[in-house]
């Protein structure tokens, strides 16, 4: 997962975030800021985005990526990132997307979120004192590849 401010990532990807911890997957987060509290409501561990942008690839790459699509917009660094994923044969690498955003609902893959996520998904909000009302049951997102049909970005 990666985004500038920790709030994104619950409120847009966290509930995903969640379902996928429970199935056994390690979750790696990258952000900008304080985070660690809501992280770990969440089941992922947080590390610095600025450091981790910073490293040399180091050869092993994740099972699967979700970017803030405004931020891979405004860094190139993440543009490299996700583009070394997918030469590295990352399969499913997604942008989270605004359900209501138009012109997207062809591309748009909804993750429906279990009562368990939704349930983490409130705490973690709540942690980070983001207000917000009640969870939504999905998640939407746009996979990279049908953006990119080619692989490189």
């Amino acid at each position: 997962m990666v985004a500038r401010r920790p709030a994104d990532i619950v409120r847009m990807a966290g509930g995903w975030m969640v379902d996928q911890v429970f199935v056994g997957w390690e979750v790696m987060v990258l952000t900008e800021g304080r985070a660690d509290p809501a992280m770990r409501i969440l089941g992922a561990r947080c590390h610095d985005l600025e450091c981790a942008l910073g490293t040399a690839e180091s050869g092993r790459w994740p099972t699967a990526v979700a970017v803030d699509p405004g931020l891979y917009d405004r860094d190139e660094r993440v543009r490299r990132m996700v583009n070394a994923a997918l030469e590295s044969g990352v399969s499913d690498c997604r942008f989270w997307s605004d359900p209501a955003a138009p012109g997207e609902e062809d591309a748009a893959v909804r993750h429906r979120l279990s009562a368990a996520a939704r349930a983490f998904k409130a705490q973690a909000l709540a942690a980070l004192a983001v207000p917000a009302g009640p969870v939504e049951g999905t998640e939407t997102f746009r996979p990279v590849a049908l953006l990119h049909p080619f692989g490189r970005i």
